[in-house]
């Protein structure tokens, strides 16, 4: 056989983009959740690329693209026999490139699952997945089974891959339960807030960026004006349906919730780039614009039914962008598909509802093998070694009750120095009687003696520097400046996370402490609100606490010495 060094590259390059889209899912499942849970979240993400690699190799590859049935391929151990190849690619380079897109649909249900799933349970369910329950239908679809005989049309997987794996998402979330404290006594939703939507947009930017390797590669050529001429059109259609769902998106949650949700319209780019995925070969710009439109509206209005309606909690909405919009996708293609590449027409292109009928039939029988499989999976891990962490783990956290992790971010905590449980510590002897200097118990003082007092200023972190500045010039010698989170009689500003109202609103905040002594305590005050000073909520408080005495930990200076400016 003569290989194409175009196609093989091609090939090769869109397996390698395909993945990166690990890091993409594990960046936006882990800005999504709390930080307690990150170490958990970002393992459960390589896990799935290590568990499925050699179940695929194994047995996955050859139950998908094996020539056996219209329902199964065959029982091929290590991808030992002849299989039918895109033109000019090699077997291996082919394997690789299947092998990538199958770790993609089993790490879609880690973030619908997150901070509560045993970690030894994700194991065997995502083993499931690669093993078997994405190749059978992957083979219908893909490797020549009744699907694709009948003209079903899945360009890159908005059925074989995402829908899959949003079916499976949501058939565990609904077994599993919600999180400790997402719903109240009276059924409704609370917001849990992810920590970290830096992460989360980086994540939705790698997978963008991914997706051009995802839907672009599968063209597998790249030797002829015609596969160039289908590839552009791929990636022109991609970037624009997901362009477009963030836009909608965006209006849609300004126009509902009064604000433009950020974790939404982050959502939103995914759910475009899963809905055009089917058919991003066979519309046209018009077709793509559409889909990506169609997704926008679904995917917020998806994510408040499975949240409010059904109450499944899902931490990441990955059953309402994959799941919901890679159905709608797939339908959607079968209105708008223009007959591109020997793809039957659409509704709207003059196709009838022959091809609509065919891409319906294949989205369902998919989610009825998924649902069926996934739900005898999960319900015998549940009945043997469970599938729920602990309530007082998932309330610790799975960083620490699954893996033994403190936290996932030791450089900006302050840890506790652990060295210090193998030391032998002497206990200090019991005394009957109290000395009679005991340095840090409050004694009379003098008539004369330095008063200190502490002065501690909550207010905006915008107001800091002229605070600063006017606090120099009233001759402080010196301050500590911490940045807190909190709210006054108010609680807050009220705030919405994917359409849910956050109950209570912690605001940054900056709390400044002041120990003067020779400066007039009135002086500080009055110069504080001076600066602070809006005449709207939240300009700040100040507090006053007396102080007993004040010690430079140098030096050993007491008093108003302590207080000087180190030279």
């Amino acid at each position: 056989m003569t290989y194409s060094p175009a196609n093989t590259i091609w090939v090769l390059l869109g397996a390698a983009l395909v993945f990166f889209m690990q890091a993409g899912f594990a960046m936006c499942e882990a800005g999504f959740t709390r930080a307690k849970n990150t170490g958990n979240i970002l393992m459960k993400n390589l896990m799935d690329f290590c568990i499925g690699t050699p179940l695929y190799w194994l047995l996955g590859f050859g139950i998908m693209f094996g020539s056996g049935t219209a329902l199964f391929g065959w029982i091929d151990p290590f991808i030992m026999g002849e299989y039918e190849l895109p033109a000019g690619v090699p077997l291996w380079a082919f394997a690789i490139f299947q092998t990538v897109f199958c770790a993609t649909s089993a790490t879609i249900v880690s973030g619908a699952m997150a901070e509560r799933t045993k970690f030894s349970a994700y194991c065997i369910y995502s083993a499931a997945i690669s093993l078997f329950i994405y190749p059978v239908s992957g083979h219908w679809i893909w490797g020549g089974g009744w699907l694709a005989e009948m003209g079903f049309h899945d360009f890159a997987g908005s059925t074989a891959v995402h829908m899959v794996g949003g079916v499976c998402a949501l058939i565990g979330a609904k077994i599993l339960g919600p999180r400790l404290g997402k719903y109240g006594k009276d059924g409704k939703p609370k917001a849990i807030l992810g920590h970290n939507l830096s992460i989360a947009a980086l994540g939705v930017f790698i997978l963008w960026f991914c997706w051009f390797g995802f839907n672009g590669a599968s063209t597998v050529a790249m030797d002829s004006d015609e596969a160039i001429t289908t590839a552009g059109l791929v990636f022109f259609n991609t970037n624009l349906a997901a362009a477009l769902a963030t836009l909608v998106t965006m209006i849609f949650t300004w126009v509902r919730y009064g604000k433009p949700d950020v974790s939404m319209t982050f959502n939103a780019a995914l759910a475009g780039l899963v809905g055009i995925t089917a058919g991003c070969d066979a519309v046209n710009a018009f077709g793509a614009a559409v889909i990506g439109i169609c997704c926008g509206f679904a995917v917020v209005l998806s994510v408040e039914f499975f949240d409010k309606v059904v109450k499944i909690d899902d931490p990441v909405g990955a059953i309402s962008v994959h799941g919901v919009c890679g159905c709608l996708g797939t339908i959607l293609t079968g209105f708008f598909s223009c007959g591109y590449d020997g793809v039957m027409k659409g509704v709207f292109y003059g196709g009838g509802y022959k091809f609509l009928g065919v891409q319906c039939l294949g989205v369902l029988s998919t989610i009825a093998w998924t649902a069926v499989i996934i739900t005898i999976v999960f319900l015998l891990i549940k009945k043997t070694i469970g599938l729920r962490a602990d309530a007082a783990d998932e309330t610790l956290g799975l960083d620490r009750s699954e893996h033994g992790l403190t936290t996932a971010y030791a450089g900006f905590a302050i840890m506790p120095d652990g060295s210090l449980a193998e030391e032998t510590i002497t206990p200090a002897p019991v005394v009957s009687e109290e000395p009679a200097d005991v340095p840090h118990k409050a004694k009379e003082k003098a008539p004369d003696a330095p008063v200190y007092t502490r002065v501690q200023i909550i207010c905006r972190p915008g107001s800091l520097e002229s605070l600063k500045a006017a606090m120099n010039r009233i001759g402080i010698t010196g301050m500590t400046v911490t940045n807190v989170m909190g709210y006054g009689a108010q609680k807050g500003k009220p705030e919405y996370y994917r359409g849910t109202p956050v109950d209570v609103t912690l605001l940054p905040k900056v709390q400044v402490d002041i120990v003067v002594s020779k400066v007039p305590v009135r002086q500080v005050i009055d110069t504080a609100r001076e600066v602070l000073h809006t005449g709207h909520i939240g300009d700040g408080k100040i507090f006053v606490y007396d102080v007993e005495n004040v010690v430079r930990v140098r030096t050993g200076e007491e008093g108003y010495d302590a207080l000087q400016t180190d030279e």
